[in-house]
């Protein structure tokens, strides 16, 4: 069998891909798999790297407002549908598979005029655009929070799946965690994140936080600020730094950390957001207010609004206001463990094989 996926742009796009491509080569390990991209996303440093073929496509996303910008997009866009056309004539797939980001729209939307099964997966509490266009043409949308189910129209069947999450995750339990990384059992442990790339507004009130009460700071905080950020955020950290506050560029065993964390501070990316609720992780979550559609509130709010989160808004983000919600949490042993199990009850760990599952109903519908 033959599977082309297309996502990209950012990692939240490009690793679902990654894994679903994962699960298919799980149960059928002589599947071809081709990936369809952009060069200018990440998709071309992070597909590579995990051993999988991809061809590229000159498309890019559309700006919010009218501008001359606009027909060059439209111009690529209508280019794009020769490429595609050539790929699908040449790689012959059974089916294809849409991992959000513009680059998916034209490569799903062909497929599904040429009466190829079409899946598309939603990472997202508010679904992108194309995702909402897709919706009306494939065979199948699956999505990552209840949610977003309102927000599609369309004939096509939705299914709640949840985000495809790393394995790594899961590996280590609690106690061997805390135990690696040689923290005492009883001492929380407060991991501040603002994703792969950093939160500069989050590194700012980190920081002053630890110059403001470190001293007060009786838990263990990691607080990774992305490696751009990194030397600045040291520069203006007061020192000596505490011996339970860690500052670094990047945490690299984020599964191992996690697994060891009281409470996680960091954005409301739909990754980020479903390896919390996976691991039963409570958090305080503050959503980029720079991101399309203000899909990171949609999915932190979704969290909170199950008992798994505290939403503070980058607007009201302060130090004191973080100090305080963090010592409120940490001091809180029952409110901490309430969150766990409600983030347990909403986090899905089965979303690669639920997929897999939809990709084999829409291929054994078309035989059929």
């Amino acid at each position: 069998m033959k599977y082309i996926i297309s996502g990209g742009g950012t990692g939240g796009h490009i690793n679902p891909g990654i894994a679903i491509a994962k699960e298919i080569l799980t149960n059928e390990p002589d599947a071809e798999i081709l990936f369809v991209g952009t060069k200018k996303g990440l998709e071309g440093k992070l597909v590579p790297r995990e051993g999988f073929d991809i061809k590229y496509i000159d498309v890019q996303g559309f700006r919010r407002k009218l501008s001359s910008d606009t027909f060059k997009t439209v111009g690529k866009l209508l280019k794009s549908f020769g490429s595609i056309r050539k790929i699908l004539k040449e790689f012959q797939p059974d089916a294809v598979i849409g991992t959000g980001g513009y680059v998916c729209f034209p490569v799903v939307f062909v497929a599904a005029l040429k009466k190829i099964p079409t899946i598309i997966h939603e990472q997202n509490a508010f679904p992108g655009v194309a995702n909402k266009v897709l919706a009306r043409y494939v065979d199948h949308v699956a999505i990552s929070f209840e949610e977003a189910r309102s927000r599609f129209k369309g004939k096509a069947k939705i299914t709640l799946t949840g985000n495809p999450i790393r394995n790594d995750l899961f590996l280590l339990d609690r106690k061997k965690a805390r135990e690696n990384l040689g923290i005492d059992k009883d001492t929380p442990l407060v991991v501040i994140f603002g994703g792969s790339l950093g939160a500069e507004h989050i590194n700012e009130c980190v920081r002053d936080m630890i110059n403001h009460y470190g001293k007060e700071i009786s838990y263990n905080l990691i607080l990774a600020t992305g490696m751009k950020h990194y030397e600045k955020v040291m520069r203006y950290i007061r020192p000596p730094l505490p011996d339970n506050i860690e500052v670094v560029p990047y945490i690299y065993n984020m599964g191992e950390v996690l697994a060891a964390a009281d409470l996680a501070v960091t954005r409301g990316g739909a990754i980020t957001v479903s390896e919390l609720s996976a691991l039963g992780v409570p958090s305080i979550l503050i959503p980029s207010p720079f991101v399309a559609e203000n899909h990171q509130e949609y999915n932190a709010r979704a969290l909170e609004n199950k008992g798994a989160a505290v939403v503070i808004l980058q607007n009201q983000l302060t130090y004191e206001i973080l100090y305080g919600q963090i010592q409120k949490l940490i001091k809180d042993k029952e409110l901490r463990k309430k969150m766990s199990v409600a983030a347990k009850k909403s986090g899905i760990k089965n979303a690669a094989p639920a997929i897999y599952t939809l990709i084999k109903k829409a291929i054994d519908k078309k035989n059929n």
